[in-house]
């Protein structure tokens, strides 16, 4: 279409010429004493036209001629630029090749190429940003190679190309740098140092999901478990983990936090504090109970942090895995002092709704024990100890079986049970 448009355009001024110039009868004369010279108008515009177009043909050649020197320099400019980026390209192959050695020397390169621009007057736009990279890139090499004073001295002129009121782009570059700081101290095992970097970062820089993931190894390998918790805890907003690894996490730091407490205030005060979400959990939940038993609580206490557990347990839609269930067996037992109605109907209740639990048999006897029904414990216990499928739970059964026997006077019926308490061990 183009073409075709440029043909009528050349066929329009072909006759606009044919037009202006068949027919001219206009002529100029030019009077040089004593001469006279007569010339035609079509040819005074033919030659005011070639000489117009061999003027601009000698000027456009003059000053291709003097740009030259100049077009020599940025050819050789642009060849150190490539060379520059090659370098750069090739160390970062090199690295993620595993050829830390070739790495290191290629970004070297690279600085070196950059700082020749530099010297010469034509460093790129974007030098900063290539020769903190360089730089990264050679920090990291020499930490795969454990030359710690290279690495050292790498990310310590990074860090110093990039002002604080750099542009936004270089700003992201210093804290990948910040960030690759701290991965390192974690490589080597250094928490302090590791949270020191994290802790330069930016609040917006701090929250993302990798600075939460060195921050929460970081807490873990210092022992700083509440840290650790409250990271978990944002990681598992974030979604950095699946629901059920967020969850086991949170779940293992919450527990390791219930062990240190020393004293059942303290014990209380770390309960409260956890989400009621992850109250709700019942690992967490018997544990906790447990903790608090071995601490000499309340059993009033221990029984209420074991509700949500035991509610569980007991629901037919629900249920708990048969550790859990186990664990929380052996946390009512150490509480059944004192029970109360509401706890005494929660377990008969249960035990009519699934006669085949043995452990519901075990609870129901030691309930029965605690309020000194020696028979209908008697009864339940020897259902018990069929169905038991725990040697401890079994062994304990025995064991009490053996004391009603002994307080009835039966010595060969608690012979036996004594033995049968001491094969379970």
């Amino acid at each position: 279409m183009r073409a075709a448009l440029w043909l009528l355009g050349l066929f329009g001024v072909a006759v606009a010429v044919a037009l202006f110039a068949g027919n001219n009868q206009g002529s100029v004369t030019l009077f040089w004493p004593p001469y006279r010279i007569d010339l035609s108008l079509n040819l005074v515009l033919l030659l005011l036209f070639g000489g117009f177009g061999v003027l601009y043909a000698a000027l456009r050649g003059l000053a291709a001629l003097l740009e030259l020197p100049r077009q020599a320099r940025r050819w050789r400019v642009q060849q150190k630029e490539r060379a520059m980026h090659g370098a750069l390209l090739d160390a970062l192959s090199q690295l993620l090749a595993g050829r830390f050695l070739r790495s290191r020397k290629a970004a070297l390169a690279a600085l070196g190429q950059e700082n020749a621009l530099a010297a010469a007057g034509d460093a790129p736009p974007h030098g900063r940003q290539l020769r903190t990279l360089a730089h990264l890139v050679a920090a990291e090499a020499s930490h795969a190679l454990q030359d710690r004073p290279t690495r050292a001295a790498h990310l310590d002129q990074a860090l110093r190309n990039i002002p604080d009121r750099a542009p936004l782009s270089e700003l992201e570059l210093r804290e990948g740098a910040q960030l690759r700081a701290a991965r390192w101290s974690l490589d080597e095992r250094d928490a302090p140092a590791a949270l020191e970097w994290l802790a330069a970062l930016p609040q917006g820089a701090a929250r993302r999901t990798l600075a939460l993931r060195a921050r929460l190894k970081a807490t873990r390998l210092s022992h700083q478990t509440q840290e650790a918790l409250e990271t978990a805890r944002l990681l598992g907003k974030h979604r950095a983990f699946s629901p059920a690894a967020a969850q086991s996490m949170v779940r293992g730091l919450a527990m390791e936090l219930i062990d240190g407490a020393h004293d059942t205030a303290q014990l209380q005060r770390l309960w409260l504090s956890l989400e009621p979400a992850e109250r709700a959990m019942p690992e967490l939940a018997v544990h906790a109970a447990q903790r608090l038993g071995h601490l000499g609580g309340d059993a009033a206490q221990v029984r209420q942090w074991l509700l949500p557990a035991w509610e569980r347990w007991t629901d037919p839609a629900g249920g708990l895995p048969d550790a859990v269930a186990l664990k929380l067996v052996r946390a009512l037992e150490g509480s059944l002092d004192a029970l109360d109605p509401a706890w005494l109907a929660r377990i008969e209740t249960a035990e009519q709704n699934n006669p085949r639990d043995a452990r519901l048999h075990y609870l129901s006897a030691m309930a029965c024990l605690r309020r000194q029904l020696w028979g209908m414990a008697q009864q339940r216990f020897t259902q018990a100890v069929q169905q038991l499928s725990d040697d401890a739970l079994r062994s304990r059964a025995w064991g009490h079986l053996a004391e009603l026997a002994e307080q009835r006077g039966d010595d060969e019926a608690a012979a036996t049970a004594w033995k049968n308490a001491a094969l379970l061990h």
